[in-house]
C-alpha cells in the first residue's frame, strides 16, 4: 500500500559550556533521499565560529568547528516531507553474502557495541525455522520488543548489545544495538539510525535500526508495538560510535538539550517558518 506523506518541522537546541577551546564535530544536518525530502533547513551557532563541512564514510553530513571557551549555543531547524508509514515486505529475500555490494560488507561485522559474534545462539533461536529474509529481521524486532524492558536511565553510553541481551532492559539505543547484532549474527547487514520521531514520548532524539534485505534497506524499531513512519533521519552508521551527534575533543558540560517535532498540518495558521 502506498504510504501518504506528512510534513514535519523538527528542532534541536543544544547549550554547552567549556573552559577551553574544544575541537568538535557535529552531525546535525539531515540529507534528502528516497525516504525523506528536506524542504527547508537552518543551522545557527552562537557565537559565530568558522565551520567546515565534510561527508563521512557513511554519507553523513558532518560540521567541523572549534567551540571557544565559555557558553556555546547551537540550534537546528528542519522542515521535511516523510512517509507516514514504514515500508514492509514479508516476501523480501535475503541477499547472499557473495552477492552483497562490497560497500555493505562492513555492516555484517561485529562492531564496538554490536558483538554479533557472541550472539549467534540467541539469534538462531529467534529465527529458527523461518525462511531467510524479511521475516527473520521482523522476528528479531518482535523478540526484542517482547523480551527487553524499556527502562529509562538503566544504561549509559558504554552499554553494548551483549549487556542488553543479558540484563533484558535498555532504551532505544540499546534496542537498536541488539537488533543490529542479532541481524548480523544471521548474515543480515544491519546499521544504526538516529533522528527524529513524531509523537515520541518523552520527546528526544531517537535511535532504531535498518536491515538490508531484498536489495534495499528496511526500517525496524523494537521500541514500538506497531512501527510508525514520520521519521527524519539524521545519520547512519555501524553503531553509536558512528552516529554521535556531537563528538568533542576536550572538556565540556552540556547545559541543556531541547528537541521538538510537530506536524505542519497541526500547526496554527498564524505560525511562520
Amino acid at each position: 500500500m502506498q504510504a501518504s506523506l506528512m510534513i514535519l518541522d523538527a528542532t534541536c537546541q543544544l547549550e554547552y559550556r567549556t573552559t577551553e577551546d574544544v575541537p568538535t564535530i557535529f552531525m546535525l544536518r539531515p540529507r534528502s533521499g528516497w525516504a525523506q525530502w528536506i524542504m527547508r533547513e537552518e543551522f545557527h551557532l552562537r557565537p559565530q565560529v568558522p565551520v567546515v563541512e565534510f561527508t563521512d564514510v557513511y554519507g553523513n553530513l558532518c560540521q567541523r568547528t572549534v567551540m571557544p571557551a565559555g557558553d556555546f549555543h547551537l540550534s537546528v531547524k528542519y522542515r521535511a516531507q516523510v512517509p507516514d508509514m514504514v515500508d514492509e515486505d514479508q516476501n523480501a529475500p535475503l541477499m547472499s553474502v557473495q552477492n552483497l555490494p562490497t560497500e555493505l560488507l562492513h555492516y555484517l561485522l561485529p562492531s564496538r557495541y554490536c558483538q554479533s559474534d557472541q550472539l549467534l545462539e540467541l539469534a538462531g533461536s529467534i529465527v529458527e525455522n523461518l525462511p531467510m529474509g524479511y521475516g527473520q529481521a521482523a522476528a528479531i524486532r518482535a523478540w526484542i520488543h517482547e523480551n527487553i524492558a524499556y527502562v529509562p536511565g538503566c544504561s549509559d553510553s558504554s552499554t553494548s548489545a551483549l549487556e542488553t541481551a543479558n540484563t533484558r532492559r535498555g532504551v532505544c539505543r540499546d534496542f537498536a544495538h541488539l537488533g543490529i547484532a542479532l541481524c548480523r549474527a544471521i548474515n543480515v547487514p544491519a546499521r544504526m539510525v538516529v533522528g527524529f520521531l513524531y509523537q515520541l514520548q518523552p520527546m528526544d532524539l531517537h535511535a532504531w535500526f535498518e536491515a538490508f534485505i531484498g536489495g534495499r534497506w528496511f526500517t525496524f524499531d523494537a521500541t514500538e508495538l506497531v512501527m510508525s513512519g514520520n521519521r527524519i533521519v539524521i545519520a547512519y552508521g555501524r553503531d553509536a560510535t558512528d552516529v554521535a551527534l556531537a563528538t568533542m575533543f576536550g572538556t565540556f558540560t552540556m547545559q541543556s538539550m531541547e528537541v521538538t517535532v510537530t506536524s505542519v498540518e497541526n500547526q496554527s495558521s498564524t505560525r511562520t517558518w
